[in-house]
Parts: structure tokens; sequence; C-alpha cells
């Protein structure tokens, strides 16, 4: 029975990674939308997005993507971005 658990959690989290992982681009697709809009933002809130987007890709390509996430999550909020 436990091994049957185990076998099962590995799976899930086989599974999970990925799941993070296909997040990041929709995420960086979403402020590059937006920021093609031209936001209406201070110029120090533009340059922070643009900041935070770079890390977040930067983050998606090393395999960081809890961190690429988490990142982009920031740069959405900046831009009113749900």
């Amino acid at each position: 029975m436990k091994t049957r658990l185990l076998i099962l959690a590995a799976a899930l989290a086989l599974f999970a990674a990925p799941a993070f992982a296909m997040h990041c681009p929709m995420d960086m697709a979403e402020i590059d939308a937006a920021l093609a809009k031209n936001p209406t933002l201070m110029a120090d809130q533009l340059a922070e997005v643009k900041k935070l987007r770079a890390d977040g890709e930067a983050f998606h390509k090393a395999g960081k993507h809890q961190e690429s996430v988490d990142t982009l999550a920031k740069a959405k909020k900046i831009l009113g971005l749900k």
C-alpha cells in the first residue's frame, strides 16, 4: 500500500512541474499584450514591469517555474491584470 502511494505521489510530482512551466509563457504573453497597448503607467512602473517580465522569462528558462510565476504575477499586478 505504501509503495502505491509513493508511486502515485511521484507521478503527481512529475505532472505538476510541466503545469507550472506551461503557465509562464501564458503570463508572459499576457504581459506583452498589455505592454503593446501602451498602458498609462509612470516611467518607473513601466521600467519595473519590463524588468519583472525579463526576470520572469529568465527564471522560466532556468527551470525555476515557481519563481517565474511569482515574478510575472508582480508585473501583472502593476499592469492591473488578474
